[in-house]
């Protein structure tokens, strides 16, 4: 069975594009992407007059003046991992006036993103005839959770453990806290019993597969710019430190799946064994607008990963 594995497209449309993409291009029996989906920050749009708009877009200020400039513009941000809003004048200065309207605008917008999304899925994957599976990360807000669940042709996975061709895929989207307060994470403590809570429902450990969003403490997956007092990368993003999950760490040691995989840190992408263990961060580029993932080879009668073999495009 091959399967692709990405992770950490935090909204980026040409990556969830090359995401459904690579079940075809790399003959994927089932794609996975291992969290953060979506994106963090909207675009506004502003409506000046009919037919015209105006949005700062890439630190430049664009006039439009036509429904293809727009449409190309709401493509090119939509590329970028962002969520454009179109709006009148009065409903921009009724966002900067009431409370908690941003964060309601933009989920909204994130929301009807992701159907989109999911309407595409559908479409390129045959109506779920090629397995398609997300898991939510740290960064994802929770409505995604109960859109994903409603999908006819994608299976949502988070503390879950799905039966994936006689393997069992255990996930979880949540991570050891981080400067950003996200929403999925919590201390180790706490993330060591949901990890465990989630392991027990697998039947047969010597087939499991961990998809947890945290990469392992201390392993080259989970390096990290440094920051300092200001939360600004020390030099530039020169010195790193490890910022991963102890807890994943215990739990990858202690139970030994054949196969682990993590996303989180978009800087680290490797593949190391802790015990039996293959255990890999592909990374991500998602602001590039560059999907990089794992096609792992997985063989059900042996119980094992054959071959894989990382790439990005």
């Amino acid at each position: 069975m091959k399967v692709f594995f990405a992770t950490d497209i935090h909204g980026s449309e040409i990556c969830w594009r090359k995401f459904l993409n690579a079940a075809a291009f790399y003959k994927a029996d089932m794609v996975i992407l291992g969290g953060d989906v979506t994106g963090k920050v909207m675009v506004p749009i502003v409506a000046t007059s009919p037919g015209h708009w105006e949005v700062t877009f890439g630190g430049q200020r664009v006039q439009l003046a036509t429904q293809a400039e727009l449409d190309d513009i709401k493509r090119k941000i939509r590329d970028r991992g962002y969520y454009p809003a179109v709006m009148s004048i009065d409903e921009l200065d009724s966002l900067n006036e009431e409370d908690g309207s941003v964060d309601r605008r933009f989920t909204q917008e994130m929301t009807k993103g992701l159907e989109m999304w999911l309407d595409m899925a559908d479409s390129k994957l045959h109506g779920g005839e090629i397995p398609c599976i997300l898991n939510g990360g740290n960064d994802d807000i929770w409505e995604i959770d109960d859109i994903i669940e409603q999908s006819p042709c994608v299976s949502f996975a988070e503390s879950k453990v799905l039966d994936i061709g006689g393997f069992y895929l255990a996930s979880m989207g949540w991570t050891n806290p981080t400067p950003w307060n996200t929403f999925r994470e919590a201390p180790e403590d706490v993330l060591a019993t949901k990890i465990d809570a989630v392991v027990s429902s697998i039947p047969d450990m010597s087939r499991a597969v961990f998809n947890f969003h945290a990469p392992p403490y201390g392993t080259g997956l989970d390096e990290a710019p440094a920051l300092d007092e200001n939360m600004r990368p020390m030099l530039g993003g020169a010195v790193m430190k490890p910022v991963g999950s102890t807890a994943v760490k215990a739990a990858i040691l202690k139970y030994q799946p054949i196969l682990s995989v993590h996303g989180h840190i978009h800087e680290s992408k490797g593949v190391l064994r802790l015990g039996r263990t293959l255990t890999m961060n592909p990374g991500s580029s998602y602001s590039d607008g560059v999907l990089q993932g794992a096609v792992l080879d997985l063989n059900e009668k042996k119980g094992k990963v054959n071959r894989y073999i990382l790439v990005n495009g």
